[in-house]
């Protein structure tokens, strides 16, 4: 079971930045061996979604609201570490992030640009695939949206 906290980027403590930094490195970069520019300057605007078991960073999103991504809310930048994949931690993660974006910024359309490979994944989730697949940083990936 993990333990989930959600804060802005300024309420994350330099421990907290420096974990969300390596695991999306460590999955991101070196895993999916994808070389993008992972510090892309959206963080400051973002609302991280932490996912801790045993005091260790092994899941985490970073969500924003309409207008500050996408022209609607979104999540990105999910994360699950491989090693913690098998007890399907990212649906509580997904599911965190959706009511995040409801409570917080009051939204219910949800925009991702997801990998092709986990669309089955965010269909059972609920979002909708709305585009033909397409290259980003070299991953097949389509857009999809949650609607109420």
């Amino acid at each position: 079971m993990i333990s989930l906290t959600i804060k802005y980027f300024n309420e994350l403590n330099i421990h907290e930045l420096y974990a969300l930094l390596q695991l999306r490195s460590e999955v991101f970069v070196v895993e999916q061996d994808c070389v993008y520019q992972d510090i892309d300057g959206k963080d400051n605007k973002a609302l991280h979604v932490l996912g801790f078991k045993q005091n260790q960073l092994v899941a985490y999103t970073r969500i924003f609201r309409s207008g500050d991504y996408f022209d609607q809310a979104s999540i990105g930048r999910v994360i699950v570490k491989e090693t913690e994949r098998k007890h399907k931690y990212g649906y509580d993660l997904m599911k965190a992030s959706i009511h995040a974006i409801n409570d917080e910024f009051n939204e219910s359309i949800i925009k991702i640009s997801a990998q092709k490979h986990l669309e089955s994944f965010y269909n059972n989730l609920g979002f909708k695939t709305v585009s033909e697949p397409y290259l980003e940083d070299g991953i097949p990936h389509v857009v999809m949206l949650l609607k109420p």
